[in-house]
């Protein structure tokens, strides 16, 4: 247990941590006031189970431009920007709503917009984490970042409730606007130190682009992304039929909603301090299956309850359950992506999870509506419990850090052309002279080097074999511009080197491999004039030594 609280000895990750904590309980409270709120202006459940989708959606919306931001620019500042927006969107609800102007829909929107600011500010502060903390200490500090969340769940919920029974929904709403304060002032006094960069910045939609094709190409992260999705489609139910568990299963009111929420958070906070000791011992795959039947089983008993002791234990195994399988899914993403795409990753798997969270909190809320409450809860249940089948197709990874260590390459391109970091098509082309008895290996092999170049950059590769010179191989790709050819060389990984050194163990020419690099469409290089400046004097061709 010491290991687990083991990040908190570093002063900025723990005054961002306890900072982030007050943030937590403010986005919690903001929860309660809004879903109770809705309780009180309609008696839809399924625009009640709608809150839950208006503040996840963005994180699936959002997040993946977050994301590209936090990997391009200053992390410090995405956070900033991220939290200075949703604390103002809080203060605009809490004026609407205290001059009577607080709609069903208008309550929606203003959700949906202070989660986009948190969209913003998530990937940026995750992928911040291991700048704040030591390699040894990430995946303890991934988990405190759950606990943090999850302390605030056990008591936020029942603070909101007091507060709405108190002050209404508006005092809520105003609480949730100055408790981003704390954290925002803590980014500010982070004195933060930038990684020098080789390169200059992608663009936005470039960086996207190559973020997800990243995640497509890369099994770990791809699958990771498809558990989250079924994860938090399947057991969303807890989180958006909590109003309805209180006020119609068990006859409760606002103060009883933010009982179950806390129950369900003391349960993810005990999930939470165990992750690392039982992840060591069992393995993310098994602890997986494990908490899917424990998780599903405890949602059918919250429908099945009409007992209030009875539906906290339900909920506190199934917030267990959840926060263990969240976590455990956070830290197989950030220790199988490298640095260049850590931001992306992260907020590709945020994507998946709360999209999948968001897509079920509206099915559920439907089928509560169809059918019943309880009904709901025990169909979602026997979904959670049946995603570990997923796993027979899709096993987790269980990742070497090591692996996505960079990679520095030391061989610098020949440039011969002027070139700018706009000129291309460029397209590579490798020779390699391969025994032909050793065909069918060297083939397997080169399918691992295909995955590391379309993962990092490349479009459109190919492997070729000479039809007269059978031990003539040549693998080509093609790289939309000469900077993003540049952007691929820098993302070079120690698994991207083993996979390249085993293809060229295959090659038989005495002086190595033979690499073209060739200019498609040459049409600028031609009309070049004498007299022009020379891009290369201006470090626009090629890295220097």
């Amino acid at each position: 247990m010491a290991g687990s609280f083991a990040p908190l000895r570093e002063p900025v990750f723990r005054r961002i941590w306890i900072a982030s904590l007050l943030s937590n309980f403010g986005q919690l409270i903001l929860g309660v006031g809004a879903a109770w709120d809705m309780v009180r202006l309609t008696q839809s459940a399924g625009m009640v189970a709608l809150v839950q989708t208006a503040l996840m959606a963005p994180l699936m919306l959002v997040a993946v431009p977050a994301g590209a931001l936090a990997d391009m620019f200053d992390r410090r500042r995405i956070a900033m920007a991220g939290l200075v927006f949703s604390s103002l969107c809080a203060a605009l609800l809490t004026l609407l709503g205290a001059m009577g102007y607080a709609t069903p829909w208008t309550i929606l929107a203003f959700c949906f917009l202070i989660g986009a600011g948190v969209a913003l500010y998530s990937p940026a502060w995750q992928s911040s984490i291991s700048e704040q903390v030591g390699a040894p200490h990430l995946p303890a500090a991934i988990a405190l970042g759950t606990i943090s969340y999850n302390v605030a769940r056990s008591f936020g919920p029942a603070i909101g409730g007091a507060i709405v029974l108190a002050a209404g929904a508006q005092a809520a709403f105003a609480v949730n606007a100055l408790c981003y304060l704390p954290l925002l002032l803590a980014f500010f006094l982070w004195r933060r130190t930038p990684m020098p960069a080789r390169l200059p910045p992608e663009q936005v939609h470039r960086a996207i682009v190559s973020g997800v094709r990243y995640a497509l190409h890369a099994g770990p992260i791809r699958t990771v992304l498809a558990r989250a999705f079924l994860f938090g489609l399947a057991g969303a139910s807890a989180a958006a039929l909590s109003p309805l568990v209180a006020k119609d299963l068990l006859g409760g009111d606002a103060a009883l909603y933010g009982v179950l929420l806390g129950a369900s958070g003391v349960g993810a906070v005990g999930g939470a301090l165990l992750i690392g000791p039982l992840r060591d011992h069992f393995g993310t795959q098994a602890l997986v299956l494990v908490l899917a039947l424990l998780g599903g089983g405890a949602l059918a008993l919250a429908g099945f309850s009409r007992n209030i002791p009875l539906t906290c234990l339900a909920l506190a195994v199934a917030g267990g359950a959840n926060i263990f399988t969240i976590a455990l899914f956070n830290v197989s993403v950030q220790l199988s992506a490298p640095r260049w795409v850590t931001a992306r990753a992260l907020s590709l798997f945020s994507s998946a999870l709360t999209g999948g969270i968001a897509i079920g909190a509206a099915l559920w809320g439907a089928v509560a509506v169809r059918l019943s409450v309880d009904m709901a809860l025990y169909l979602s249940g026997l979904a959670l419990a049946a995603t570990p089948l997923v796993g027979w197709l899709l096993p987790l990874p269980e990742p070497d850090e090591s692996d996505v260590e960079p990679f520095v390459l030391r061989n610098e391109p020949e440039v011969g052309l002027a070139l700018t970091r706009r000129s291309g098509p460029v397209v590579i082309e490798i020779d390699y002279d391969v025994d032909p008895a050793d065909a069918r290996d060297f083939y397997g092999t080169m399918l691992d080097v295909q995955r590391t170049r379309l993962r990092n950059g490349g479009f459109n590769w190919s492997l070729a074999r000479d039809i007269a010179d059978p031990a003539l191989w040549t693998e080509r790709y093609q790289c939309p511009t000469w900077g993003d050819y540049l952007h691929m060389r820098e993302r070079f990984t120690q698994a991207d080197k083993a996979a390249q050194s085993r293809a060229q163990s295959f090659d038989r020419s005495p002086g190595g491999l033979r690499v073209r690099r060739r200019l498609e469409r040459p049409f600028g290089s031609v009309r070049w004039r004498s007299d022009s400046p020379d891009p290369r004097q201006e470090g626009l061709g090629y890295i220097g030594p």
